[in-house]
């Protein structure tokens, strides 16, 4: 049932988006493109993520990716209760109520496995870690390939001896949280293209590259790099099937820069540079889930008054090269362009 990357007609992937914006329509209108179209587990119940695919089977006979975001150990709670006062005017300003306690969050981790075991899906990927061997062993005897997300060439030796199929290597540019495999860790700045060569150096699994590709050239370079295919995110954000909000679509052709920042979730996180970030990313801790839902209520304020100064906007370095259409015309398009 597996897919092999290096078989996909275009060597394309649509980046899984957690929070609405990888929506099934969005995953079959890339695979209509050759692409390998992902839904994003992160932030869904199991039972959300049981109906996505069930959507999806019903829009494409070909393979689909499910994301799924690695729990880690709580931590911090002194940290994050010194953010939450911080907070707490920004919260009166909006009328809004921020968490005074926020309980253990595995992002219904097991019964998300349970769900892929179950109904499994050709691809299942990872985030922010590594599955257990048990773990490994079970998607592996479900019939799934997998694929472990890394930013260095340590995490992309232990990704290997998990028992991964293949490496999404995600360089400093890519919008969104950086996948960092311990929360506490600052992400490096190599960039994507010199990180797929030093990552290349200590595997011979085949690799995705991630991160600020939003042009043929870019897709070409990348795969010149030693990639066996590219990772969008950023570049279908505006598509006509993406989840994302009016006020997001509409920021990433008017706010001027990226910057990575802990202020939303504290991980870190690269997105559209605001009013929010340059108040409060200095003072975030590394404490995720527990950020994310301390500031869940601001944000939610923030994009009901489609606020882009106090949204979590998140975008790759190549922002201003996302454009609107179909992103089965959007992925051919690039693919037409990379081929030169």
């Amino acid at each position: 049932m597996a897919v092999r990357l290096e078989e996909l007609a275009v060597p394309v992937i649509a980046a899984p988006m957690a929070g609405g914006a990888s929506t099934p329509e969005l995953v079959a209108a890339v695979n209509r493109a050759g692409g390998l179209g992902f839904l994003a587990a992160g932030y869904r119940t199991a039972g959300g993520l049981a109906e996505q695919i069930d959507l999806v089977r019903k829009l494409t006979d070909r393979a689909v990716g499910v994301n799924l975001f690695v729990p880690a150990a709580p931590g911090y709670p002194a940290a994050v209760a010194a953010y939450r006062e911080r907070l707490r005017p920004e919260a009166e300003r909006w009328g809004v109520r921020l968490p005074e306690e926020i309980g253990p969050d595995r992002d219904d981790w097991e019964a998300k496995l349970d769900v892929l075991l179950a109904d499994p899906v050709e691809v299942v990927s990872y985030t922010f870690g590594l599955p257990t061997a048990e773990e490994t062993a079970a998607v592996r005897a479900a019939g799934s390939y997998q694929v472990g997300t890394v930013t260095t060439p340590e995490e992309a030796r232990a990704a290997e001896a998990a028992g991964m199929d293949a490496l999404c290597v995600q360089g400093p540019e890519a919008g969104g949280h950086r996948a960092t495999h311990r929360v506490e860790d600052e992400p490096g700045d190599v960039p994507l293209l010199e990180l797929l060569g030093a990552v290349r150096a200590v595997t011979s699994l085949p690799l995705i590259a991630a991160g600020g590709l939003g042009d043929g050239p870019a897709v070409a370079a990348a795969l010149r790099a030693g990639a066996v295919a590219v990772q969008l995110g950023t570049a279908l954000l505006r598509a006509d099937e993406s989840g994302a909000s009016a006020a997001h679509r509409a920021a990433l052709a008017e706010l001027p820069e990226t910057t990575v920042t802990r202020a939303f979730t504290g991980r870190p996180a690269r997105g559209l540079r605001n009013a929010f970030i340059d108040r409060y990313g200095p003072y975030a801790p590394p404490a995720y889930p527990e950020v994310h839902h301390l500031t869940q209520p601001l944000r939610a304020a923030a994009t009901r008054r489609a606020d882009a100064q106090a949204m979590h906007l998140w975008a790759g370095t190549a922002h201003r090269a996302a454009r609107t259409g179909s992103a089965e015309e959007i992925v051919a398009e690039l693919w037409r362009a990379a081929q030169g």
